[in-house]
């Protein structure tokens, strides 16, 4: 790849993300008329910059490329600002990227530079979370313009059909509208034409999951398995086979495959998704042990993802957020101190513990009113609008780190539906 094509790829996903993204944002009072229809605009794409940057999809050089396109940008619209200050910290992660695809708007500029330019030239494309944010229309214009990329990308295909990157792209495409009905042929399309394909594999068992209900036995697991004979080392089927070991209850294989996972993380990956896994690792051992993480009647049920009987989970809109407060118990007061970290997080009941929605604050908020939804969940492929029962878990951690250690003061919610409002999680134990 040139750098002149890696400037025009991203000069043409920035445009789309202008395009869209642009009513979304809101304007800063003190900019002027110009400056607050483009700089929040700006912003959003400076953030997924550096979220491709540390999610590998872009190398350095790449990265560097693509932003000094953009500071150019900048500099001729708002003439003085300082492209620094462009940067977002706080927009929530997009995570695991090789691993757990999935694709918003790294997918769509994807598909939109295949159906212009030349597919062979193109990178592997990964995963990118859809904020939720904006209301109805938003989101329409948001399906219209991928459903149309998502046309043109299929008429390139009627017209040279054994493209398998083609298939993968469009079968990505779709898993980033959560049309798992539509993407599992077109992954077995791709899957034909280029067996040999890790990524694709991964994605392709991810994708079959999902649609059968988030149970990854049969052919899904097949497909982890090829996936994990091509590259060893795989994060995201790594993942996924760890998920199938703890759903068996084999939790000795399921610490295996994710401590192999979280030492093949890329060294720029998000820290918090490593310390995710750790924690993970940290319940399935103590579950070796004979010794749940949480009490039994809430605890995670290691089975399948659901009952054989359950219908895929459809798409849920922003009815399926999670509101309330956190409050510390009576029996902790005068516990813990006001640098540790509140972490909330919503767990599915039924599946592995990685949350599937987190939050974090510090003891200095509490009591702390919070929001889950799916522009808070660590994985595009495992949202909480996809999950039919969850928890809600407060914990303070003295470390820092997600992983639970001994003192640290934790509360818990009764199972509830996504969607459920008002609800108070109060800290009330502390860990031994």
């Amino acid at each position: 790849m040139t750098a002149i094509f890696w400037v025009i790829v991203s000069a043409m996903t920035l445009s789309v993300l202008g395009l869209l993204l642009r009513p979304l944002l809101k304007r800063p009072a003190q900019l002027t008329n110009e400056q607050e229809k483009t700089l929040p605009v700006y912003r959003q794409q400076f953030s997924e910059l550096e979220q491709d940057l540390t999610n590998g999809l872009l190398t350095d050089e790449q990265y560097q490329t693509a932003r000094h396109e953009l500071e150019r940008r900048v500099l001729e619209e708002t003439g003085s600002i300082e492209t620094s200050s462009m940067t977002s910290g706080g927009l929530v992660n997009l995570r695991f990227v090789a691993l757990s695809v999935a694709m918003i708007i790294p997918a769509a500029s994807g598909v939109l530079y295949w159906t212009l330019g030349n597919p062979a030239a193109m990178t592997h494309p990964t995963a990118s979370s859809m904020s939720a944010q904006g209301g109805a229309d938003n989101e329409r214009q948001m399906t219209e313009g991928l459903n149309a990329m998502i046309d043109k990308l299929k008429k390139k295909l009627e017209q040279n059909p054994n493209d398998a990157t083609g298939w993968a792209m469009l079968a990505r495409s779709y898993m980033a509208m959560e049309r798992y009905a539509d993407a599992v042929p077109a992954f077995d399309k791709a899957f034909k034409l280029n067996p040999n394909d890790a990524d694709m594999l991964a994605d392709y068992a991810d994708a079959l999951g999902i649609h059968q209900g988030r149970k990854l036995e049969g052919k899904p697991e097949t497909m982890i398995e090829k996936a994990l004979k091509v590259d060893p080392n795989h994060v995201k089927a790594l993942m996924l086979a760890g998920t199938m070991a703890y759903n068996r209850k084999d939790f000795a294989l399921a610490v295996k495959d994710w401590e192999r996972a979280r030492t093949n993380l890329p060294q720029d990956s998000d820290p918090e998704f490593s310390e995710q896994i750790t924690a993970a690792i940290g319940d399935a051992k103590q579950r070796m042990g004979g010794a749940p993480l949480m009490a039994a009647t809430n605890a995670p049920r290691p089975s399948s993802a659901m009952p054989a009987d359950h219908p895929p989970v459809k798409k849920a809109g922003a009815s399926r957020a999670i509101t309330g407060k956190v409050v510390l118990g009576p029996s902790m007061a005068g516990k813990g101190s006001l640098p540790d970290t509140l972490f909330v997080f919503a767990k599915d009941v039924a599946g592995p513990p990685m949350p599937v929605s987190i939050v974090r604050a510090s003891k200095n908020d509490l009591p702390f009113t919070f929001r889950l939804d799916d522009s808070t969940s660590p994985m595009p492929s495992r949202k909480l609008s996809d999950i039919e029962t969850v928890v809600i878990v407060a914990r303070l951690s003295k470390s820092g780190q997600a992983m639970p250690g001994s003192g640290d003061l934790e509360g818990m919610s009764q199972p509830i539906k996504p969607g459920t409002e008002n609800i108070t999680v109060v800290i009330d134990r502390e860990r031994p």
